[in-house]
């Protein structure tokens, strides 16, 4: 009996730790398992295999190889084969995601995938009416995608549900205080580091300075870590996650992610490749811009910089929120400072624009007050969604072309990048300094030092701002805006695209790879300086279009710089000898069978990780991007269709270029990972030169190039 008893009591533990590791990802999806015991098996193996300690951006990676055991690990190297754990897709470029996957044939998708209906909205007249305008204009593409998940097992959070973003080593020591924000860690480390400076890195925080730091705040840095090129940024597990976990309704993982604490932090004694330090004790709120987000001012600075440099002082416009900083603390720390202002008789002199990152953070903050104080002080609540933080934003306080400043707190700011006015001198701060640069509504007020003057008269300082890092009360998660994926399935449903839409496009298989060298390309565009995404697939007014490939085509490299003469959208087309704009002499070319080819400077394609800046270069005939250095994901972005990025050995060949040059690309029929190509460019007085061209091609790579791209790949596959 006493026997029994145990053996019945060892079942009832072994048990009762099962249904403990069985933890859902998201109440949304109950079937759906966290696997933290299987990460940790991985780690385990190739922490044996390397035998040192590793980082926690190894952990996270080698947990979710495919092949622990037999996968080759050399850094810098070898391209590594990952299982995601989800998927996770904003509309704008669902829309392709879903097309793509229609071509594929797979009845179903692999592993968890969400769709997140925030980049369509514009920003207009306010919140509610901008949200029911959307719906209205965007119909047909919310009811695609919602339909195609329903088919494919994709979960739809409508319109109006928030923002899908909202979820190198470097120590912090010290702890962030007074005007000082997380904000202010990402400006200060783009700064150094610059658009490109983390490039092909992981860039993972550390040190006794990341206990100061908020959950959400965390968050806010990671966010902006691709404006540094970064692959992405981690922080280790704390107790700051823990809570937020918790005041989330998330406690189930909280609990689990303390069983496997080990697993989420870097090990004793692990190295970096380089090392930033920054003392929060000593770090001072920071202004970034204009034009770019890695030019970085501290506060007390930025005055006198923009009197030397000719940019104005007056702020048009101030804008909170996105998927950056939209927190419940930043929203509390913004109307901490609204409210120091509207009790000195004080409005914004500034235009304010307060964009909530979720239904749950604007109804919890309409219900808390936040909104109210935001709202008294000038501020107009905008939609659920990203808005003029992707260009959404139909501004008509200024003319196009008019120079003018304005303060947000996003996370990018290139050229036109918000309002389409490329003379927009656009400034990145976090929400709090923003907010107090919309109340004096000039640049150079550091409400550090600076005095405002109250309605009475009297001077007065703000102070500091402070707010709660999350609501006393649970969050209210105001209105259900989740649509599940049908649990008998979605094979009986159908997907229509009508023929005659300019909004969606069925996709056509793009051509394969003749089997020879690539021949007399004619040089489509040498682009001077500068070219991110934005410049290669504008945002903006361009969105709607972003499942109509051949539609959003029309805007391929409009923004781009022509070396030749220093305007944009303007090149000579070789076969007439006229001027036209990209798009159209990309077309003409294509029609009278002629492939072109792209010439371009350093970091070509930072910024957003936008695939129809990859997309658009191959419909419209493109074959090659030769170019100094890559942003990393927009090369392999070029990859998957079937493009040839590639590099200048020496990068100083760059100049040898002239832009009415034709280029062949010359050793295709071998091939082959770490071996060079050579170009042969013939100039139009009958001279040429010859060079080597780098590339980061592997195997499987190459085979995506030889079949068109990666999707036709995978169709030969199945």
């Amino acid at each position: 009996t006493l026997a029994l008893g145990q053996g019945v009591r060892r079942l009832h533990v072994s048990a009762a730790f099962n249904a403990k590791a069985k933890v859902s990802m998201s109440r949304f999806e109950p079937s759906n398992f966290v696997n933290y015991e299987k990460l940790n098996e991985n780690v385990n193996i190739v922490r044996k295999r390397l035998n040192r300690p590793l980082t926690l951006s190894e952990k996270i990676v080698y947990g979710h190889l495919d092949d622990p055991v037999g996968q080759d690990i050399a850094r810098g190297r070898t391209y590594l084969r990952l299982r995601p754990d989800r998927v996770a897709m904003q509309d704008a470029t669902a829309q392709m995601a879903m097309l793509q996957f229609i071509s594929s044939g797979l009845p179903q998708v692999a592993v968890p995938s969400t769709i997140h209906c925030d980049h369509l909205i514009e920003a207009q007249i306010g919140g509610a009416k901008d949200l029911a305008r959307a719906k209205d204009i965007n119909a047909e593409v919310y009811n695609f995608l919602a339909s195609a998940g329903a088919k494919y097992g994709v979960g739809f959070w409508k319109p109006g549900s928030g923002i899908i973003h909202q979820v190198i080593g470097v120590k912090l020591t010290g702890k962030l205080s007074g005007w000082t924000s997380p904000k202010d860690v990402i400006l200060k480390v783009a700064g150094i580091l610059t658009v490109k400076g983390g490039t092909g890195a992981i860039v993972e925080y550390h040190g006794p300075g990341v206990d100061s730091i908020s959950c959400t705040g965390m968050a806010t840095i990671c966010n902006m870590g691709a404006e540094i090129g970064a692959t992405t940024s981690v922080f280790p597990y704390n107790h700051r996650m823990k809570t937020y976990l918790e005041k989330t309704g998330r406690g189930d993982i909280a609990a689990l992610a303390d069983d496997y604490a080990d697993l989420l932090v870097p090990d004793v004694g692990c190295e970096y490749d380089s090392m930033v330090e920054i003392n929060l004790d000593e770090l001072k709120p920071h202004i970034n811009g204009p034009f770019t987000p890695d030019l970085a001012h501290p506060m007390a600075d930025i005055g006198a910089t923009a009197v030397k440099n000719g940019w104005p002082l007056e702020v048009k416009v101030g804008l909170i929120g996105s998927c950056t900083n939209s927190s419940y603390e930043d929203m509390g720390r913004s109307a901490s400072v609204a409210k120091q202002a509207l009790d000195k008789g004080l409005k914004c002199k500034a235009a304010f624009t307060i964009t909530p990152g979720s239904e749950q953070i604007r109804a919890t903050i309409e219900r808390d007050g936040y909104s109210k104080i935001l709202g008294d002080v000038g501020g107009m609540v905008l939609a659920n969604a990203c808005g003029p933080c992707i260009g959404q934003w139909d501004r008509r306080d200024v003319k196009k072309g008019e120079k003018n400043t304005i303060v947000t707190s996003y996370n990018r700011n290139f050229t036109a990048r918000n309002d389409a006015n490329p003379a927009t001198h656009a400034f990145v701060a976090s929400p709090e300094i923003v907010t107090a640069l919309a109340i004096a509504g000039t640049l150079d007020f550091n409400p550090e030092v600076d005095y405002l003057t109250a309605a009475n008269g009297e001077k007065f300082k703000l102070k500091p701002p402070s707010a709660d890092e999350l609501p006393k009360l649970d969050f209210d998660p105001g209105q259900d805006t989740y649509q599940h994926p049908p649990a008998e399935g979605g094979s009986k449903l159908r997907v229509d695209v009508s023929p005659t839409s300019t909004r969606l496009q069925l996709l056509e298989p793009f051509d394969k790879w003749a089997g020879g060298d690539l021949e007399d390309l004619q040089i489509l565009i040498k682009v001077k300086g500068k070219c991110t995404t934005d410049h290669i697939s504008a945002a903006g007014p361009w969105l709607k279009f972003r499942g109509h490939l051949d539609n959003i085509s029309n805007n391929m490299l409009i923004g781009a710089v022509n070396i030749e003469n220093d305007g944009v959208n303007k090149i000579k087309n070789q076969l007439t000898g006229d001027y036209g704009g990209v798009p159209d002499v990309a077309r003409h070319y294509k029609a009278n069978g002629l492939s072109w080819v792209v010439v371009g400077d350093d970091n070509y394609g930072e910024g957003s990780s936008r695939e129809h800046a990859a997309l658009e270069p191959r419909h419209l005939g493109g074959r090659c991007i030769i170019v100094k250095s890559f942003a990393r994901i927009h090369e392999t972005n070029l990859k998957k269709q079937g493009m040839l990025p590639l590099t200048f050995q020496n990068p100083a060949d760059y100049d040898k270029i002239r832009p009415d040059d034709k280029i062949s690309i010359k050793g295709l029929a071998t091939f082959a990972p770490g071996k060079p190509l050579s170009t042969v460019v013939k100039h139009s007085d009958g001279t040429k030169d010859e060079f080597q061209l780098n590339h980061t091609f592997n195997e499987t790579q190459i085979e995506w190039f030889q079949a068109g791209s990666a999707l036709n790949r995978m169709k030969e596959l199945q």
